[in-house]
Order: C-alpha cells, then structure tokens, then sequence
C-alpha cells in the first residue's frame, strides 16, 4: 500500500532530494529541511506543482548532530509521524586540501559520515516507535573501494555503507525499511566542472530509480545498473591496477 504519511527531504535544496520529493509528494504533505530555509521558493514551488497537499520549509543544519533530535521531534509534533525521510545532504570536498588540512578532511567526514550516522540513528528510533516508514540515504561507487583520487570523500561513503548494513539488519521486523542508493558519477552542481565517468546519470535518473526501488521494497540499488557490475569488477582488480585508475 501507498504511504500517505509525511515526506521530509533533509537536504531540502539538493537536485536528487528535489527530484525524489516531486516524485512521491502527490496527496502527501512534505517539509523540505536545508540551510538558509526561508531561500527555498523555487524548490516548494515544484513539489507543490508535483500535488503536494503542502509544503513547508524548516531550517536545517546537517553538521549540527546535536540538534537532529529536536528537529526531528519538532516536525513530528507539527505534522504527526514520518512516512518518508531521505537523506540528501553531502558534500564532495576537495582532495587536494584535504590531504595537508587535517581540518578539512574532517570536515567531509564529519558531514558524509558523522552527520548521516547521527540522523539515521534519531530517525530509526522514531520510526520504530511510531511502528514504520521509510529511509533512504545515499552512498556511492566510491565507497566500494576507497581510490586514491578521493580518498577522504570515498572513506566517508564506506563507512556508511557499513553502517547502513547493520542498521537495515537492526530494523527488520520492526516496521521501518531503508533503502541505500548507490550512484555512479551524478551530473549536477557537486561535480559541475568535472568531466563525467562513463554511465554517468542525472539527479533525475537517480531519483526515479530511488522511488522505483521504494516501490519495490528494495534495501539497495545501484544507478544506473551497470555500476553495480564495475563495482564488482573494482573489488577484484590487483593492487598494481588499481593504483592506476584516475579517479
């Protein structure tokens, strides 16, 4: 059965978060969470186009772990329980940097890793109370196999992928289901100047096998489909070779 509860898009002003939301927000109510809420008239626009029953807007700081659980608290008191939480808040860093400024490369964990660890765990616990609803978070090919170009940015996603392993085994039978996206190269404002990877997709493409997958009761899935098999390649490939590969 089609949920009907409240959507909540953490990372409100992402293009996939948007994306996501346009697709399952018709007869749902959704709250759109970012930084710089009141600058989100564009985004509340489309997912009331999309047949939201409403949209509202709430401020959203994803590195402010100890503010997650009042958030949290606070939409459920507003708009009663949480149907659909997604997770689209992230950042890419810059390698470089991060390989002489020990702040910096925290600062990318802290956000890709530490921030998505705190929320799941505040969300997970007030779904399991509420009896179910749905996470979806985002992980990516880069956390498969760590590579040296990103390593700080690829070190974060493996160790959510590792987290969200055990979570989602945690939640079975308790009503509440999460599902792992796993992106190759996402064409957007993240990567705007790079030069795409082969089977590269668009926030769109991600979003739409995010919602297909939701459908299906999925607890993973690679987009598009051919990076699961490059994924399976990476894992196997020699050291020597491996070492080799650009990005």
């Amino acid at each position: 059965m089609k949920d009907t509860g409240l959507v909540v898009i953490f990372g409100g002003r992402s293009e996939i978060g948007v994306e996501v939301a346009v697709r399952i927000a018709a007869g749902r109510p959704v709250v759109l969470a970012a930084r710089r809420a009141h600058d989100l008239a564009a985004e509340v626009d489309a997912v009331r186009a999309a047949g939201a029953t409403a949209v509202q807007v709430r401020e959203f700081d994803a590195d402010d772990t100890a503010a997650h659980r009042g958030l949290v608290e606070s939409i459920v008191a507003e708009h009663g329980r949480i149907g659909t939480a997604v997770l689209t808040f992230g950042v890419l860093g810059d390698q470089a940097r991060a390989e002489t400024d020990a702040g910096h490369a925290v600062a990318v964990a802290h956000t890709d890793y530490v921030a998505q660890v705190s929320l799941l765990t505040v969300l997970a616990d007030s779904m399991r109370r509420a009896g179910g609803g749905e996470l979806v978070t985002f992980s990516s090919i880069a956390g498969v196999r760590v590579r040296r170009a990103n390593y700080v940015y690829g070190s974060a996603k493996a160790g959510l992928d590792g987290f969200c392993s055990g979570l989602s085994d945690a939640l079975r039978g308790s009503g509440v289901r999460l599902l792992v996206v796993r992106p190759g190269f996402v064409i957007g404002r993240m990567t705007e100047g790079m030069t795409p990877a082969p089977f590269s997709s668009t926030p769109a493409q991600v979003a739409a096998a995010t919602v297909a997958s939701l459908a299906k009761g999925r607890r993973t899935v690679w987009v598009p489909w051919q990076v699961g098999v490059i994924a399976a390649v990476f894992r196997i490939l020699p050291g020597p070779i491996w070492r080799r590969l650009p990005r």
